[in-house]
């Protein structure tokens, strides 16, 4: 960890379409340098479906795929993003995933214990369904 790791109060998250394989759907968290100074991200955001007024965890965080990747220099009001996979739980069995409605997903950045939300209504499993329900890749 760094002095020069982006934290998430100086981040702007969001979350864009992207494109559907079997079952899944692959989209883009951007995280958009709003701070005023430049920072560095580099690794693995933790995500997780979130529900409820208090926006307690729904079902496992999302699966690391792949490698970890190069350190990204975010100068304000640069962006850099991570391809996270939202799988459509109802392929699961409903008895091993208890389909649950959900607000959006908690994002952790990489090396930060702060985390921000993303508001994306869906559906996520309570339980710990037979596959990964979520998962994500490095920040580029």
């Amino acid at each position: 960890m760094s002095t020069d790791d982006c934290k998430v109060g100086e981040l702007k998250l969001s979350v864009k379409d992207g494109d559907a394989a079997a079952g899944t759907v692959y989209r883009k968290l951007v995280f958009t340098n709003s701070g005023s100074r430049t920072c560095v991200i580099q690794g693995f955001p933790g995500v997780s479906y979130v529900a409820g007024d208090d926006g307690h965890q729904v079902g496992p965080a999302a699966y690391r795929v792949g490698t970890k990747g190069a350190a990204v220099k975010l100068a304000p009001g640069a962006a850099a993003s991570a391809d996270v996979g939202f799988v459509n739980v109802q392929n699961f069995d409903p008895a091993e995933c208890q389909p649950t409605e959900v607000r959006g997903i908690r994002v952790y950045p990489p090396h930060d214990t702060g985390s921000g939300f993303v508001a994306l209504p869906g559906t996520g499993c309570a339980k710990t369904p037979p596959g990964n329900q979520l998962t994500v890749k490095t920040v580029v």
